[in-house]
């Protein structure tokens, strides 16, 4: 990621990204979550994308620059957006990104609405959010 430019971030990987323990679909995939996670300072600035960004890079399901779980991604990115009152394309700090999520969406009990079903909620419903507080 370079410091000048915005990073390109699913509005859902706000939730992934508030939950990550280590752990998710291999080695490159957990290093690189880590990696973003580490990088994306309060101030940071990003932009808001339907399409694959930094934490789909390393992710074993993204060909070609597209997820294999397309329908799945888009829905929770759709959902994510309306509560949160985002639009895809929208600039804005790391911390008003988060800020939104963790009001929005986990305070405001919509993760399920969110991403219910995903193969990792079981790590969400036990584990305190990033966010929180921050």
């Amino acid at each position: 990621m370079c410091a000048d430019m915005p990073t390109l971030l699913r509005p859902h990987h706000g939730l992934c990204m508030a939950y990550f323990v280590g752990y998710g679909y291999g080695g490159g995939f957990e290093a690189n979550m880590a990696r973003v996670i580490d990088s994306l300072k309060r101030d940071s600035e990003i932009v808001l994308t339907d399409g694959a960004d930094v934490i789909c890079a390393a992710c074993p399901k993204c060909m070609g620059g597209v997820c294999a779980d397309r329908e799945k991604s888009d829905a929770y990115d759709r959902a994510a957006l309306e509560i949160c009152g985002f639009s895809a394309g929208d600039r804005l700090t790391f911390s008003e990104f988060t800020s939104r999520v963790e009001e929005r969406i986990i305070e405001g009990g919509s993760r399920r609405r969110v991403c219910g079903g995903c193969q990792w909620e079981s790590i969400c419903d036990s584990t305190p959010s990033k966010w929180r507080n921050e």
